[in-house]
């Protein structure tokens, strides 16, 4: 990845704290749902229930597609960041407490 590129998301990802996560429901049709996230350089972390729809999602097929953004009233100055990833359950306590804000 460019530096500059990577220095670009890194700026967004520190300066915002909210993400739309899609998942995909059983039935096949996407879900999204805004959470709060935290991150360390280009690992995103954010909380979910462990007995709610997107977890159990989740624990079916770990695809996500999420975004990054922020309301701005200059429809032309909208900067954010789109990705497909793949999300991966903390299990290790003291990880899940070292990234908790």
């Amino acid at each position: 990845m460019d530096e500059a590129i990577r220095r670009r998301i890194l700026d967004l990802l520190d300066t915002h704290r909210i993400m739309t996560v899609a998942t995909l429901r059983p039935d096949g049709w996407p879900q999204a749902t805004t959470v709060g996230y935290v991150n360390e350089g280009l690992v995103l972390y954010f909380l979910c229930g462990l007995d709610s729809q997107k977890a159990r999602n989740l624990a079916r097929d770990d695809r996500v597609s999420l975004t990054i953004d922020h309301d701005t009233p200059d429809i032309m100055a909208i900067a954010g960041l789109s990705m497909a990833a793949r999300a991966t359950p903390v299990l290790d306590a003291g990880e899940a407490e070292r990234v908790l804000p």
